[in-house]
């Protein structure tokens, strides 16, 4: 007899599997966001929603960063015709801005964020995601540039905006959510330990 492995011919064509399977589950639509794509938010409280800038917004954010007692000595919002952008009013979007626009926007750990009513843009924020060893390597959220049109303050627009930036850290597993707030922006103060922050440290800046 030989010693040559026994072969067992296979029918052509395609074979019935042993155990059927269950249909498979209809395949996503191939125009579906991905994961890491923000969304709008659901509307908030008045009809405010929460999304991420997009450049067309830049315009507003730079009114709203101005639009402030501290902001106006930062800010450049006065109309420059052979620099400006000044599709917005009087507001000046520069080189600077847009360069720092598109950093931010390319940079997977940063967000801008502005707040949303009646199809016009009503308040900002930016969120940076910092990884970290400390905590147990613990990422946090840290909360900046935090504005709200001065027309619609003291309507909620800032608790749906910090209420919202919250909720994504949380979503995303952060362990910590940060911010500073200038010492003389007392009603920010209130504000924010409103909202369970504790002012737990001593920030520290130093002007280059």
């Amino acid at each position: 007899m030989s010693d040559a492995p026994l072969r067992t011919a296979v029918p052509a064509g395609p074979q019935p599997s042993a155990d059927p399977q269950p249909p498979a589950s209809p395949q996503p639509s191939a125009t579906a966001a991905p994961a890491d794509v923000h969304l709008p938010s659901p509307t908030l409280r008045g009809g405010v929603h929460c999304r991420t800038a997009v450049r067309g917004d830049l315009a507003a954010i730079v009114a709203l960063l101005a639009d402030d007692v501290l902001g106006r000595s930062r800010e450049v919002a006065a109309v420059d015709d052979t620099t400006a952008d000044t599709t917005a009013g009087d507001t000046v979007v520069d080189e600077a801005y847009q360069r720092a626009f598109a950093d931010i926007d390319a940079d997977p750990r940063n967000q801008l964020v502005v707040a949303e009513q009646d199809g016009e843009v009503i308040g900002c924020l930016q969120i940076t995601y910092i990884p970290g060893l400390g905590r147990h390597g613990t990422e946090r959220s840290l909360i900046e540039a935090v504005r709200v049109r001065s027309d619609r303050r003291g309507a909620g627009v800032g608790r749906a905006m910090l209420t919202w930036a919250i909720d994504q850290a949380r979503g995303r597993g952060c362990g910590l959510v940060q911010l500073t707030t200038d010492k003389r922006r007392t009603d920010a103060q209130r504000f924010y330990l409103g909202l369970g922050f504790t002012a737990s440290h001593e920030g520290m800046k130093l002007a280059l």
